[in-house]
Parts: C-alpha cells; sequence; structure tokens
C-alpha cells in the first residue's frame, strides 16, 4: 500500500533525512521517500495505519497529513495560506529592521541620531531602542526558534537550528551586553559601558532572521516555477462540459459529473472535457497540450480523442470512455509529479552528507569560537566568528540540489510529450549508450502505403482509379493502401461487380464490363497474365523491400504498385542524432531480411531480422553482457520483454497499454525524434544537478573556512550579516540553475532538405521498364506554407504532379513537397500551380 502525505517544517536536506528516518522506524513501512521540494512523503507500507506515520513525524519535530484526492483542494488551500505567512513575515521584518540599522550603524555614515542616543548618558536608550526594534523580528520568525531548538534536543538539528543558535546567540550577547551597560552606569565606570555600547549586535540577530526570509522567499518563489508544468496541465482541463440527453436535448453540466457512456457536444472553440470516441462529426482538434504536436489532428467517426484537447474547427459528438482519475490528462498529471517527487540515485551522496552536516558545522562553530578566544581576541570576537560560521553554512542548497532540477526536467518532458515515469528512469537514461530499435510502428509508419505507381499503358490517373475500384471491396491492409493512395490523389474510383477473391490471394472485379484482375507475381502467371514489361522494376521493388500489386485488365497487364510500410521522416532525423550522441544504434524485426535490409541501409543502421519477442530480449541482454547500457524503443506487446529487459525502457505513446506499462519513458507522440530529445533532456538534467552539487559543496567547502577565521591573519574577518546574505543567496542559486532548463529545446539532427528522394523512379534507367517512367534530371524541396490536413496535401501533392514529369512527395508535418521534375520545369512553374490551390511557397532549395 502507498500513502502520500504533506510534511511541513523542513527547510533543509537534514530535515528530509531526519522525517525518512522517523517513518522508517515504524514497523510495517517498508520504504519512505520524501521530497524536500514539494514538502511530500510517500510511504510503502503493509497495513501500517495513518495515525501512527503522522504520529512517528510529529516526534521528530515536524508535521504530517495525509493527502487523498478529496484533499487535494485543502492542500492548495494551506500552501496559500503559508505563502502568505512568509509574506507577513518578510515585511515585518524588513520594516523592523530598516530603522535598527539606521539607529546601529547610521552614525558610522554620517547620519545623524537624535541627541539623546549620544554620550555615556545616552547608552541605555541607545541600546534598549535596538533591542525593541529587534524584538519584533524575532518574535514573528519565532518558528526558526520552536523547531531549531526543538531538533536540536532531540538529537537531530537541521537548517533552523543553525539559524536559531547563530541569532539566539547575537541576541543573548545583546542582552547581557545591555546589562553589562547598566553596570557600568550604576558604578560610574564609563569604559565598561563604552565598551559594550559599541557591542550589542542586535541588528546581526535581526539581519540574520530577515536575510534568511528575503532567502526563503525568493527561493519558493523558484521552486514555484519549478512545478509550474505540472499546475499548466491541471488547469487544461476544462471544468464544463455540454451532455446529449436521449431526447437529443443539451445540457450543460460539470466536467467532474461526467460518466462512462455519455455523450457530450464539443464545438469550435471548446475543449474536450473527458476521453472517448468520436461518435459523429468532423474536426481539426488541437492536441498540442497533451502531445505536444503543434499540427491539428482530423478527426471522424470512429476516431479516439483526448480529454483537455480543444476543437480548433468543425463540431463533434463524443461518447465518453475514461473521467476522472482514469482519463490521459489525470494518468500524465500523475506520472509528473511521481515522477518529479521520486528520489533519484544521484541524490544520495547529498543525503548522507546531509545527515551530519549540521552537527559538524556546530562543533566547527563552537571549535573556532573557542580558538579565537583562546587565542586572546576576546568573547565577543570568538563569538562573531561562531556566528557567521553557523549562518553561511547552507545545508538547504545540498537538499534542493537533485529535486529541483528533477522537478523541472521531468516538467520540461512533460511540455514536449515525454512522460519520465521516475526520477530513476530520468537518471539512467544519461547512462545509455546502445539503443534498439523496433521496426515496424516504431521506425516505420506500421502500415503499408504505395511508394510507387507504374503505368504500362494510357493515362496514369485512369489506372490509380481503376486500381481503386477492384480494391475498395477488399479489406486486406494493402487493399486500403491503394483506396488510401486515390483518396489522396484526388482520384474517384468507379462502380465494380463481381467481387471475388482468387486463390493466392488475389482479386478480381468486374469493372466497365472488363475483368479486372489483382494480385501477385504468381497470381499473374496463374492468369497467363504476361509481366515480362514490368519484370526489371518490379525486381528493383522487390529487392528494396517493398511489394509489388500486379493488375491486369481482360488479361493483358496494364500496371503494378509498390507498396511499403515506409520509414518516418521523423526516424531518419532522431537516428542521425542518436549517431551524434555517439551511440551504437541496432534494429530489431519479426520481418524478413530483404525488408529489414532496405531500411537499415536506408538509415545506415545495423539490423536483425525475422526475431521473435524472445530473441528480442536476448538481444538487449547479449548488448548489456558486451558492456552497452540499453534503451529498447518499441510500440508492441512483442516489445514488452525485451523493453523490460533494457536498462531504459522506451514506449511510443501510440503503442500498447502493455508497453507502455513496461517502459520506464513515454513519447506521448509516435515519433521517434522524441526518443532521441529524451535522452538529450536527460542528460541535461543530470549536468544541471552535478552543477548544483559542485556549487553546494564548493559554496560550503569555501565559505566555512572564511567564517572561522582562515583570513583573520590577513586583516579579513567576515560579519555574521553578510555570512546569513550569502547563506541566502546560495540556495537561491541553486534553484535558479535549475530553472534553466526551462529553456531546454531539443535540437534537430541536421537539415533534411536536401534528403534524396524515396521514390525509386527517380533513379531508374530507360532499360529498368517503360511506361510512365521518366529520367528525373533535378530534385528539389519546397517549404509551403498554409497545410492543415491531409486535404491539403492530396491538392498540394495533385497540382504539382498536374505538371507534366514531375513527381512530389508532400510531407504535412515537415511542411515540405519533395519534388524530382525535368530541367524544363522552372521553381516559378511549381510555385504557380501550388499557389493556384491557395497555398504559399515561402522557400525552394
Amino acid at each position: 500500500m502507498i500513502k502520500k502525505f504533506n510534511v511541513t517544517g523542513m527547510t533543509c536536506a537534514a530535515c528530509a533525512q531526519h522525517v525518512e528516518r522517523a517513518a522508517k522506524k515504524v514497523e510495517g513501512v517498508t520504504k519512505v521517500e520524501v521530497n524536500l521540494l514539494l514538502n511530500k512523503m510517500t510511504v510503502e507500507c503493509d497495513g501500517v495505519a495513518t495515525e501512527r506515520i503522522v504520529a512517528a513525524v510529529e516526534q521528530a519535530g515536524y508535521g504530517a497529513s495525509e493527502i487523498g484526492a478529496e484533499k487535494k483542494k485543502e492542500t492548495t488551500v494551506i500552501k496559500d495560506a503559508e505563502q502568505k505567512k512568509a509574506w507577513i513575515r518578510l515585511w515585518v521584518s524588513v520594516g523592523f529592521l530598516i530603522p535598527l540599522m539606521y539607529v546601529s550603524m547610521g552614525h558610522m555614515i554620517g547620519l545623524p541620531l537624535p541627541s539623546a542616543f549620544h554620550g555615556t548618558s545616552g547608552a541605555m536608550i541607545f541600546a534598549l531602542t535596538q533591542f525593541l526594534l529587534c524584538l519584533p523580528v524575532i518574535i514573528i520568525n519565532s518558528k526558526y526558534f520552536t523547531v531549531g531548538f526543538k531538533t536540536l534536543f532531540k538529537g537531530a538539528p537541521n537548517m533552523d537550528t543553525l539559524i536559531a543558535v547563530g541569532s539566539g546567540a547575537a541576541l543573548l550577547y545583546g542582552v547581557i551586553a545591555m546589562f553589562c551597560i547598566g553596570y557600568g552606569l550604576g558604578h560610574g565606570n564609563t569604559e565598561i559601558v563604552d565598551k559594550y555600547r559599541m557591542d550589542l549586535y542586535f541588528e546581526s540577530a535581526a539581519t540574520i532572521l530577515t536575510l534568511i526570509n528575503v532567502g526563503k522567499y525568493l527561493e519558493a518563489r523558484s521552486k514555484g516555477k519549478t512545478s509550474e508544468a505540472v499546475t499548466k496541465l491541471m488547469d487544461l482541463s476544462p471544468k464544463t462540459a455540454v451532455v446529449i440527453e436521449s431526447d437529443g436535448t443539451e445540457r450543460t453540466v460539470s466536467a467532474s459529473e461526467l460518466k462512462a457512456g455519455d455523450l457530450i457536444a464539443v464545438r469550435a472553440g471548446s475543449a474536450i472535457a473527458a476521453d472517448g470516441v468520436v461518435e459523429w462529426g468532423e474536426a481539426a482538434v488541437d492536441e498540442s497540450a497533451v502531445t505536444g504536436e503543434s499540427i491539428p489532428s482530423d478527426k471522424r467517426a470512429g476516431s479516439p480523442v483526448t480529454g483537455a484537447t480543444s476543437v480548433k474547427s468543425g463540431f463533434i459528438k463524443v461518447r465518453v470512455q475514461r473521467v476522472g482519475e482514469d482519463s490521459t490528462l489525470s494518468q500524465i498529471v500523475r506520472l509528473v509529479e511521481e515522477a518529479g517527487g521520486s528520489k533519484a540515485p544521484i541524490a544520495k551522496l547529498a543525503d548522507r552528507v546531509s545527515r551530519f552536516f549540521v552537527p559538524t558545522v556546530m562543533g566547527i562553530a563552537l571549535v573556532a569560537a573557542v580558538i579565537w578566544w583562546c587565542l586572546g581576541y576576546g568573547f565577543a570576537f570568538g563569538l562573531t566568528i561562531g556566528i557567521a560560521v553557523l549562518v553561511i553554512s547552507c545545508p538547504c542548497a545540498l537538499g534542493l540540489a537533485t529535486p529541483t532540477a528533477i522537478m523541472v526536467g521531468t516538467g520540461q518532458g512533460a511540455r514536449l510529450g515525454i512522460l519520465f515515469k521516475s526520477a530513476e528512469a530520468l537518471e539512467n537514461a544519461h547512462k545509455v549508450t546502445a539503443v534498439v530499435l523496433d521496426k515496424t510502428g516504431t521506425i516505420t509508419y506500421g502500415k503499408p502505403t504505395v511508394t510507387d505507381v507504374f503505368s504500362v499503358a494510357g493515362n496514369r490517373e485512369d489506372f490509380i482509379s481503376l486500381a481503386a475500384s477492384v480494391e475498395k471491396n477488399s479489406d486486406h491492409p494493402l487493399a486500403k493502401a491503394i483506396v488510401e493512395y486515390a483518396d489522396g490523389q484526388g482520384v474517384k474510383a468507379m462502380q465494380s461487380e463481381g467481387f471475388t477473391m482468387t486463390e493466392g490471394g488475389g482479386i478480381s472485379a468486374t469493372v466497365a464490363g472488363k475483368t479486372v484482375n489483382a494480385g501477385n507475381a504468381r497470381l499473374m502467371k496463374s492468369c497467363g497474365v504476361d509481366i515480362t514489361e514490368v519484370k526489371n522494376v518490379s525486381d528493383i521493388w522487390a529487392k528494396s523491400g517493398k511489394t509489388p500489386i500486379f493488375f491486369a485488365r481482360d488479361g493483358k497487364l496494364i500496371g503494378a504498385f509498390a507498396l511499403a510500410d515506409t520509414v518516418k521522416p521523423s526516424s531518419r532525423d532522431a537516428i542521425e542524432r542518436f549517431k551524434r550522441m555517439g551511440l551504437k544504434v541496432m534494429m530489431l524485426t519479426g520481418d524478413n531480411a530483404d525488408t529489414a535490409k532496405a531500411v537499415a541501409d536506408e538509415l545506415g543502421i545495423e539490423f536483425t531480422a525475422e526475431v521473435l519477442p524472445a530473441d528480442k530480449e536476448r538481444v538487449v541482454r547479449e548488448f548489456q553482457a558486451s558492456g552497452y547500457r540499453v534503451a529498447m524503443i518499441g510500440d508492441g506487446i512483442n516489445d514488452s520483454p525485451a523493453l523490460a529487459r533494457a536498462d531504459t525502457g522506451i514506449a511510443i505513446g501510440a503503442g500498447t497499454d502493455i508497453a507502455i506499462e513496461t517502459a520506464d519513458i513515454v513519447l506521448m507522440k509516435s515519433d521517434l525524434s522524441d526518443a532521441a530529445t529524451a535522452l538529450s533532456l536527460s542528460r541535461a538534467t543530470i549536468r544541471n544537478i552535478k552543477e548544483n552539487l559542485f556549487w553546494a559543496f564548493f559554496y560550503n567547502a569555501l565559505c566555512i573556512p572564511i567564517a572561522a577565521g582562515a583570513f583573520v591573519p590577513l586583516g579579513f574577518k567576515l560579519n555574521p550579516m553578510f555570512a546569513a546574505a550569502a547563506m541566502s543567496l546560495s540556495s537561491v542559486c541553486v534553484v535558479l540553475n535549475a530553472l534553466r532548463l526551462r529553456f531546454f529545446k531539443p535540437k534537430a539532427a541536421r537539415d533534411n532538405s536536401s534528403a534524396q528522394c524515396s521514390c525509386n523512379n527517380c533513379n531508374l534507367s530507360p532499360e529498368d521498364g517503360k511506361g510512365d517512367i521518366k529520367i528525373m534530371e533535378r530534385k528539389v524541396v519546397l517549404s509551403i506554407e498554409g497545410m492543415t490536413c491531409n486535404h491539403c496535401v492530396a491538392h498540394v501533392k495533385k497540382a504539382l504532379e498536374a505538371i507534366d514529369g514531375v513527381t512530389a512527395d508532400v510531407n504535412l508535418e515537415a511542411k515540405q513537397a519533395k519534388v524530382a521534375c525535368p530541367d524544363s520545369v522552372t521553381d516559378d512553374a511549381l510555385k504557380n500551380a501550388v499557389a493556384e490551390e491557395g497555398y504559399e511557397v515561402v522557400d525552394i532549395k
């Protein structure tokens, strides 16, 4: 059983350690993780009552309360109230410190003081005024004293203890000095009065507490920014939804009242209130908040939709499937919160140091004070040395070094559509030295698409229409691919009848009174169709891992299609980035060797083909045995064993629930380049953590000796007030450094504008075949603005290919068209063809 608690009273890494140890001592508790940044604790236990855990934390000197789903609003209210108190505490401290500093030090810089403060006779008024101005600062910051001394007496000192002892010592010395002044005045000893008149240290006590408050306030503001990714995600969820009743009437309800099975209406400009499936209508849906994809996705009947995404245009009716804690958005928020709240292995070093840090600092302060006193510098000198050591040391910088970077890193990942399931997953990803990729659905689209068309005779468009007319009756994936290709080209299918499946997997139908057969070479041979005319071309296709489908009409060959599960454009970029990161890349697939080789050669990577799910796991194991830290990237059930075996498992978001459950990192988009981004983000986060830890260790290692008087022989002694300022700034610097991760952006591997067209037709010689195949002399890439959906792609492609001799590969995601054309076709001709369809060519390369 996992229980989560809010913890109050923690101020530094030592506090977190004390709370963790206290909770672990409770019988039945197996694991405890305390997050100083969020002031939360996660406890894994076996039947332990909440009251026992809370009591153990309170016994250690802190407060705790269990977090339930119904208590989240209450937690926010408590947090807001605490921030308001901190704000009041800060300004009251500043308000009294300013006149206190004027009275105590104004005369040193020539500022006038009332005559009552001057001379021996005014010494008590001078001291009493400072004491009364210091007292409100002490009272309003009393929590440092109550918590600090409470933890000290329990043998678990923390940062509050250092502040309480340091400022308390200054205050106590000031009070003693007042008694000495009174004694001097009563006995006429002006020497004692003059000595202690300038040794009050009330301003030091007040300054220490005020500067600590300034630092804590700035730190809290910065820490709030580290978790704003989660806050923004939670704010995305719409507050209301329009429910369609059984009689067709519409009713606006709170989104929290929705339940599975409800039918909701979503119009343009509105957000979808819950996960579900479109039952009616069409719309362009902006899913950027969930997937990071900036281009709206077309949705129609049967399309799944995600809650918190918004409808840009159109109108749809959605059948609700998942609501509340089961929704995609809630699961994303939960993953980000858990990852940000978990503890990375790299944090253990800071934990070990912070456990002994405060007692060690207190020992150094005491020893330093005694040594300087014994060396004849006087009690007051030794006291200031001790106070400076206490207040300059900063255990909170150690405690914040890791969790702040983890929180910002996981939050930035969520903004980019990358979900790290834990801090450990985020850390382990930076150690990866080899990437093993599944092919189908990861590198490729996972479904066949038309790559080449060969028309033996007649008009190319007529041939595509004829093929679609036959294939539209079949449910086979290859048939669907041909029909989709025709739709994308804007070619309409004709009426067909007499559809039959033939032996060997082919089909036949009657179109315009003539029998049309479609199938592989073996089927053509059995039907007596001569395919010699396209044999050279089909052989090239087969060697490239493509599947040729031949068409014959009344026993004569009329053309052929080549189909393949094509490589995603983003996969090329991702693999290039993997290589630049120094990673070994290997592709695993259950496909035949020819198909695998074609894809691997295209991408320039190694491959292993015809592997079973267990074989994928074995290959990962062999890589690990060779000393590699392996990241496995996949999307299917058959990838789950390998994902579990890998040091870092990365699941493509469009994959199966089992793959996503097994993986350490989930990519919300089916985009392999996000995997490269995840590894880069991991490296950036760990680098940031190391910078933070270095600063925290370096700061304390440098400043504590200085405060202890290392440079006193050279005439330099650190004032406790400056020590307090340095301590406050150190923790702020750590948090600000972590916030730099908010500006992390993925880098493209290279400019793909010069990438070679993947169409084989561009490279065929006249001897390779006949018909529509032409020798392409020139290749250009058009950057096109205005395309927003696949219909736009079809319009642009049709416009370009209407120019004689032009073939075009239009990519919606890249907003580009790769064009192969004769030298006689000018850039202006291409531009004008696109412009006539209502789109703009902004660049030609």
